[in-house]
């Protein structure tokens, strides 16, 4: 063979070759296809270069098509100094990206927890300076700062306590009864655990497309490689509107082609996709999207988090206010704090330290509030998005439960006890599944008694019938590989 450029789609380059590295046998672009969901035409480039740069075996089947294998195992014959530096900058550059997220991670919980850290010390060694300054006045001048003192240490009481309640309380209970506490479980690292808080756990729906292209391929060559837009629409979940413009690009990448039946019904046949080596079925089951989580952690930790972050707010928010105002006039309970902390920070002489309003002041609060405004902003845009998914889902259920029994369907029964596809207003989302269906043609309406209604899609029940008949009529042994006749 001749030696190959790199393929320019590096993803779907290393897609093809993961298919390949884990095939039992020969495979067809066909096989590739069903695998990696990518389309034909790139699995048709990608696949000779792979067979080029791992030393694969081609062979041609009786029906032209071509059938790679790997009989020596899956290794590179690229060699070099090259290749090797190629390799090296791969794996750094990997590397550097992963340390990138975990610093960025870290940085944020060394924001949050470092700022309270800070605080908590500083309301501390105020708290120590007061009562120290105190004791060394006379009566008259103690009890003038009581009030101010008073102030100080009931602030760090009440963080101690908030802090610690809900572990001493639960210590408490478990002696009380006789029992040892029990050892708690490892949880995640603290960083993962605020950057989940602030910025969720990724999408788990990120590959939803590609595997229901997966689904679709599977179907159709389950199915003597026709599927018509009903099925298709079970599958995907697409409003039949969407549906009908993304078969159609479908069919481009797969190399469908739309065929009428006898009577005018519209369907779509994949000869190409008929083509595998691979005999074994593959699963036909509708992958469903999951329902966005807010977090990973639990109530109480997001709790704690949120806690942590109102008190650096409050604070930053404290030394920001007052360094902006004149520091002149008697000493308040509301300035004393800030007073003795720019004494503290100041090395024990008077002024206030410039950088307590940047540092002290801004730094914590912009941050405090970016830490309340993104959890805030995804948690009402994941509640949108899930009603979102669980119409899709339900979409799904419903088109399968109509295309099942098309001609007798109760509003009711387009249901599902998964939470994934359960709306809150189900009776607006059964009633918008059905109206949406009116794209195949209006269904008839009856009303029982008691209000009930029931639909009749005529329409959809003409084209399940004409899908069968034409399915009936192709020979299922007309588009096999057929046997080798060429090695390479």
């Amino acid at each position: 063979m001749g030696k190959l450029k790199p393929f320019a789609d590096k993803k779907a380059y290393e897609a093809v070759c993961d298919a390949f590295r884990h095939s039992g046998g020969g495979m067809t672009v066909a096989d590739l296809a069903a695998k990696t969901a990518l389309p034909l035409a790139v699995v048709k480039e990608a696949a000779p270069r792979a067979a080029d740069e791992y030393n694969g075996s081609l062979s041609v089947t009786e029906s032209g098509e071509i059938l790679y294998a790997f009989p020596h195992g899956f290794k590179s014959r690229r060699r070099g100094a090259k290749v090797l530096l190629m390799k090296v900058l791969s794996t750094a550059g990997k590397a550097l990206f992963v340390f990138g997220k975990w610093a960025f991670k870290v940085w944020i919980m060394l924001i949050l927890v470092g700022y309270f850290a800070l605080f908590m010390l500083l309301a501390l060694a105020a708290l120590l300076l007061s009562v120290a300054a105190s004791s060394s006045n006379n009566s008259s001048s103690r009890r003038s700062n009581d009030g101010a003192i008073g102030l100080v240490g009931g602030l760090f009481n009440m963080i101690i306590r908030l802090w610690f309640y809900s572990e001493l309380l639960n210590m408490d209970r478990d002696y009380a009864y006789g029992r040892r506490p029990a050892e708690k479980p490892r949880g995640r690292p603290l960083h993962k655990a605020i950057f989940s808080y602030v910025f969720g756990d990724g999408d788990p729906n990120a590959t939803i497309e590609q595997r229901h292209k997966s689904a679709v391929i599977a179907f159709i060559q389950a199915n003597k490689g026709v599927i018509n837009l009903e099925e298709y629409i079970t599958i995907t979940g697409k409003p039949p509107v969407d549906a009908d413009r993304e078969i159609t690009a479908f069919c481009a990448e797969f190399g469908g082609s739309p065929e009428a039946t006898e009577d005018g019904t519209i369907v779509y046949r994949f000869d190409d996709l008929m083509l595998k080596a691979e005999n074994g079925a593959r699963s036909t089951v509708v992958p469903y999207r999951q329902l966005l989580r807010f977090s990973g952690n639990t109530r109480k930790m997001n709790t704690w988090f949120a806690v942590i972050n109102t008190v650096n707010l409050a604070f930053g928010g404290y030394f920001m206010y007052h360094s902006m105002l004149p520091q002149t006039g008697p000493t308040t309970l509301f300035n004393y704090f800030y007073r003795i902390t720019a004494l503290l920070l100041g090395g024990g002489t008077p002024g206030v330290p410039t950088f307590i309003l940047p540092v002290l002041g801004v730094v914590p609060v912009v941050f405090s509030l970016l830490f309340w405004i993104i959890p805030i902003a995804r948690k009402l845009s994941m509640e949108k998005e899930n009603e979102q998914i669980k119409l899709e889902n339900l979409r799904k259920i419903g088109v399968q439960h109509v295309y099942t029994a098309p001609l007798s369907v109760k509003p009711a029964e387009i249901k599902s006890s998964m939470a994934e596809a359960s709306p809150k207003n189900i009776v607006r989302a059964q009633d918008a599944i059905l109206k949406e269906l009116s794209f195949f043609g209006s269904p008839d309406v009856t009303a029982a008694e008691n209000g009930e209604l029931t639909y009749s899609f005529a329409a959809i029940k003409r084209e399940k019938d004409a899908t069968r008949i034409y399915r009936d009529s192709i020979n299922s042994g007309a588009s096999g590989l057929g046997k080798v006749v060429f090695n390479a």
